[in-house]
């Protein structure tokens, strides 16, 4: 058994775990562009030179390439990043032009963009419509499990085992509820109601302010009660509930993620917390020393990540295509073609310097050069 992965270990467990989510990714994309009656002339996973390739009855070359992160359907008539009729699209006979991607409908085009996030988001609510059924949802009752000495909780006697049935009249069915009312009353007085046994109470509780760094302005101040929540357990849920579920958790992490990205780009939190193609190689080989479960978990994580990334209204990604078929759609004909390609290559620039820029941060190589620097 292995205790500690290698770097091959790593890169291996993270080529098994990214390459089935990026297939589903571009699974989505061909499946409704085959429903919209275009044709696609190529599915690649991975990038590179070929390491397999074959073609199918109607003409779609499959392949896969040597590096495995990312793939593409490659749509006919689909010849430039934006998009646009090129005057070897004009000379297709009309049969086949009606095939190619451009050829459709702003609408159905969106839709085939569109498709690929919106597998990965599917894909996550089925296996966590799977784990809830089969392991149980994790939940973490509202009671407090313990209080830390000189808190505002401390000092207002609340104590381990009360049940807390809501804040300042807003009723609290999870413990998750409380930091996101707590967290903006700080040094304000604040009613808790709660049920200790059999006895409702009300208790005023003061929550402290603490001073979290903001590098891109003025420290944060929020406000902290002072306790800790009690053990998580699972509840396995009934068929009925098991999509309202799934799909509520995955809302629940692409809204972590966005608060995340924008806590970062606000300055609250560091930009260490971004990671690439490095760390998460690292992360996939310590996952992958647990249980089969958690590996699954892991990867579903990574499916919500692939979708939120490629909804950012970032040209080269899904979601800057999109918002071009908005303009288009709003203003009854397409963005311009300079405007599109200078969009596009500016995005381009930017994912690069973007992987560049978490690559070196996975590598620690910014500490070491401020290291040499000092």
């Amino acid at each position: 058994m292995i205790e500690t992965p290698g770097i091959l270990w790593s890169i291996l467990f993270f080529a098994l775990a990214i390459a089935p989510l990026i297939f589903i990714h571009e699974m989505g994309h061909y499946l409704v562009g085959r429903w919209c009656g275009v044709k696609a002339e190529v599915f690649s996973i991975g990038f590179g030179k070929p390491l397999a390739k074959w073609s199918d009855k109607r003409g779609t070359r499959w392949q896969i390439g040597w590096m495995p992160l990312g793939g593409y359907v490659r749509f006919a008539g689909d010849m430039t990043a934006t998009s646009e009729p090129t005057a070897e699209w004009l000379s297709l006979p009309p049969e086949e032009r009606n095939r190619t991607f451009q050829a459709k409908p702003v609408w159905q085009r969106a839709l085939i963009v569109l498709a690929g996030p919106a597998t990965n988001f599917l894909f996550a609510i089925i296996v966590f419509a799977g784990l809830f059924s089969f392991y149980g949802e994790p939940r973490v009752d509202p009671v407090i499990g313990a209080v830390v000495p000189g808190s505002a909780a401390a000092q207002a006697d609340l104590r381990a085992g009360d049940r807390i049935v809501a804040i300042d009249g807003n009723p609290i069915s999870r413990y998750d509820q409380i930091a996101m009312i707590v967290q903006v009353r700080a040094n304000q007085v604040t009613v808790f109601s709660i049920q200790r046994g059999s006895v409702p109470l009300n208790i005023s509780v003061t929550p402290k302010a603490e001073k979290v760094d903001n590098p891109g302005g003025a420290p944060v101040l929020l406000g902290r009660a002072g306790i800790m929540s009690g053990p998580v357990r699972m509840v396995k849920l009934q068929f009925w509930e098991l999509p309202g579920a799934a799909v509520k958790f995955t809302g629940q992490a692409v809204g972590g993620m966005m608060t995340g990205l924008r806590q970062i780009i606000v300055g609250q939190r560091s930009v260490d917390e971004l990671g690439g193609p490095v760390k998460m190689a690292r992360i996939s080989g310590e996952v992958a020393m647990g249980t089969p479960i958690q590996f699954l978990f892991f990867m579903t994580m990574i499916s919500i990540n692939l979708g939120f990334i490629n909804l950012l209204p970032i040209p080269t990604l899904d979601g800057g295509h999109l918002v071009f078929y908005v303009a288009e759609a709003v203003r009854r004909k397409p963005v311009g073609l300079r405007a599109q390609e200078w969009a596009f290559k500016s995005g381009l620039v930017m994912l690069l310097a973007f992987m560049l820029f978490v690559t070196v941060n996975d590598l620690g190589l910014w500490n070491r050069l401020a290291g040499l620097i000092g």
